[in-house]
């Protein structure tokens, strides 16, 4: 018994702490999605236009793992807001994408440090290292233009 006859109760899963980072990752991944799929149109060369597609499939893949885990652990469902605005022109795209890429691998390797669960925490290392690759691809977009 905590003082002043309240009662402490842990969450039930300790990581349900983590469900607004859940909420803004899961629309960060969603507004890259968009995002990528509009500076692909504008890339001037096929190579680059594949690379970020390719970078575009990687964040499906992330909008869905944590799409899943707000799910589980919350049993509700959010919808991915668009919380960006996607430049219009190629180099701004680029350096936004690198640079948006870089703070995401920040917040990912913050939120497995706060994660209790194993297979969570470990998946939002591995989604941190893929964040980390897309920076470097797009640094090197931006240098090979």
């Amino acid at each position: 018994m905590i003082p002043n006859g309240f009662y402490y109760r842990p969450a039930a899963n300790p990581d349900t702490a983590l469900t607004a980072d859940l909420i803004k990752a899961i629309d960060g991944e969603y507004s890259a999605i968009n995002c990528y799929e509009q500076l692909a149109k504008l890339a001037p060369t096929e190579h680059a236009k594949k690379r970020i597609l390719e970078i575009r499939e990687d964040e499906q893949k992330h909008l869905q793992f944590f799409t899943n885990v707000y799910t589980h652990l919350t049993g509700q469902t959010h919808k991915p807001v668009q919380t960006e605005t996607c430049p219009e022109e190629y180099k701004a795209g680029l350096n936004a994408s690198f640079k948006d890429e870089q703070e995401t691998v920040d917040s990912y390797l913050s939120l497995s440090d706060r994660a209790q669960d194993l297979y969570l925490k470990n998946q939002l290392r591995r989604i941190a290292m893929d964040e980390q690759n897309h920076a470097v691809w797009f640094l090197y977009l931006m240098s090979h233009r």
